[in-house]
């Protein structure tokens, strides 16, 4: 019996595979054309990188370097080039060949590295060109050989893609680490214990008339399916932190009118990104800058004071900050410190009472998916007598309230405090990139994830009532795996994840 199911287990797997590999086997089975590209940046620098990539690498090196062997593999070599056709030279660089498959697309490459003045890089370009079977690559068209080889996932090239567009040590770390593999890891291990339930599932319907099936594989399959269950839960359930650290954490500014929201955004972005004026209500519209806070993307936005107005244009103001104070991840309330009561014993119902009208949502107000976080901040604290200012700081301190400080634009004093306090809550919501489980960083992921979930569900439904239709259900969580990581039924995404690629990557 053993036997019959190993071989089962295994059947079941090759199939698995054969299905992976069906959107790549084309590749093999037509000439490719050779691609070329400058895949440095574009515009004036010392050196400019020309990659070349396909079965007609080799022909352009030799025409272009008149060579008449070969380069050793991954060595760089100096060497004069010349146009192919007029004979001129064109430049003085270095040459790099990569033969397949121990190349980064899995086909033989070559590399020139050139000075980087324009006249030289499109000299270099044209010269290319010129020669018969070679086209310039489309964007990302580097890399989607790449996957198509083999060479990468569609984790690993989605980590790729984040790496280049990267603007901050955080998005970097996180980049790197799924370009590694890390997800692809994750996805695989678990595609792996659904191969092994479904395959037992299978077993059990082929031969258990036949009493072919030990007791208990069944109850196997379940606590496979049941782990598995568990650890998707967790995965999903990570407050996004992933993807807000890919796209940037939003951060608004909100409240009244003249409590000082420009200043802090002019304070924390560091230029005159507002205009700041002694009278109530200078902001109508949203302004926004995006910066970068301890190494995290943030996009930081001022909005309109909200207030009772009879204006048309105010009010649309306050609708639109409105709206953003409801989308933000990290919400920061400004309230001039006059406006405290003389009661500081009653400083709690105050805020929240502030929060609540002001600003319209509740100090622990928690969306569905989605965690909020505020930060209040009591303004004009230069305006204060020194009395009231101490007063104010024994009771926040007594009344353990985390998320207030006190802060003066004008002079700055607090403000060192503030940005502890919003990089520490930054750093909560995105967490450490480099710690723990993988994240999700995309959309899509997350979205086959909760169908792969919603799959093994009805696995257990079905389980008593139909184990055919049961098994089905594992195929299909099996299937939304796959197409995570470009395993299966992959084709329909390759142009979008592809398009965002750079020419020459």
């Amino acid at each position: 019996m053993m036997i019959r199911q190993s071989l089962k287990i295994q059947n079941i797997s090759k199939a698995y595979v054969t299905v992976r590999s069906a959107t790549r086997s084309y590749c093999k089975s037509v000439k490719r054309k050779t691609i070329f590209a400058l895949s440095s940046g574009h515009g004036k620098c010392g050196v400019s990188v020309i990659r070349v990539s396909g079965p007609d690498s080799r022909t352009v090196l030799c025409s272009l370097t008149r060579l008449k062997q070969l380069p050793r593999a991954r060595s760089a070599v100096l060497q004069k080039i010349f146009h192919p056709s007029s004979g001129e030279m064109l430049d003085r660089g270095l040459i790099l060949w990569f033969p397949g498959p121990n190349s980064f697309t899995g086909e033989d490459c070559c590399e020139f590295h050139v000075h980087g003045g324009p006249a030289v890089v499109s000299g270099v370009l044209e010269a290319i060109g010129s020669l018969p079977d070679l086209s310039p690559s489309e964007a990302g068209e580097f890399t989607k050989r790449a996957f198509q080889n083999g060479k990468l996932d569609l984790t690993e090239v989605e980590g790729l893609g984040d790496l280049i567009h990267a603007e901050t040590e955080a998005q970097r770390r996180q980049a790197l680490r799924q370009m590694a593999g890390d997800l692809k890891q994750l996805y695989q291990g678990w595609s792996t214990q659904l191969t092994k339930s479904l395959a037992y599932i299978e077993a059990y319907i082929d031969f258990s008339e036949d009493d072919n099936i030990e007791e208990g594989v069944l109850d196997e399959a379940d606590s496979i399916v049941k782990a598995l269950q568990a650890e998707l839960s967790a995965h999903l359930c990570d407050s996004r932190r992933g993807e807000r650290l890919r796209s940037g954490i939003h951060i608004v500014i909100g409240g009244a009118t003249n409590a000082g929201k420009s200043s802090l955004l002019n304070m924390i972005s560091q230029k005159p990104a507002a205009i700041v004026s002694p009278i109530a209500g200078t902001t109508r519209d949203v302004v926004e800058t995006a910066l970068n806070i301890g190494g995290y993307p943030v996009l930081l936005s001022d909005t309109a004071g909200l207030r009772e107005s009879e204006d048309p244009i105010e009010q649309e103001g306050m609708i639109r900050a409105r709206s953003k104070l409801q989308e933000a991840d990290i919400v920061v309330a400004v309230i001039d410190s006059r406006e405290v009561s003389q009661d500081l014993s009653g400083i709690c119902d105050f805020l929240q009472k502030y929060l609540k009208q002001v600003i319209n949502v509740d100090c622990d107000e928690n969306q569905p998916g989605r965690r909020r976080c505020f930060i209040l901040v009591l303004n004009k604290t230069d305006l204060l007598e020194e009395e009231i200012q101490e007063g104010l700081n024994r009771v926040i301190c007594q009344q353990e309230l985390p998320s207030v400080c006190l802060l003066s634009c004008k002079t700055g004093q607090g403000f060192q405090e503030f940005l502890q306090m919003l990089q520490h809550r930054i750093t909560q919501l995105c967490g450490d990139p480099l710690m723990g489980s993988p994240s999700l960083t995309q959309a899509r992921h997350r979205l086959h994830l909760q169908n792969c979930e919603k799959a093994l569900e009805q696995y257990h439904h079905y389980r008593a009532v139909d184990l055919v239709v049961a098994a089905e259900q594992l195929r299909l969580a099996l299937q939304h795996l796959g197409r995570i990581t470009g395993k299966v039924g992959a084709e329909e995404i390759l142009n979008i994840i592809f398009r965002d690629f750079c020419i020459g990557k």
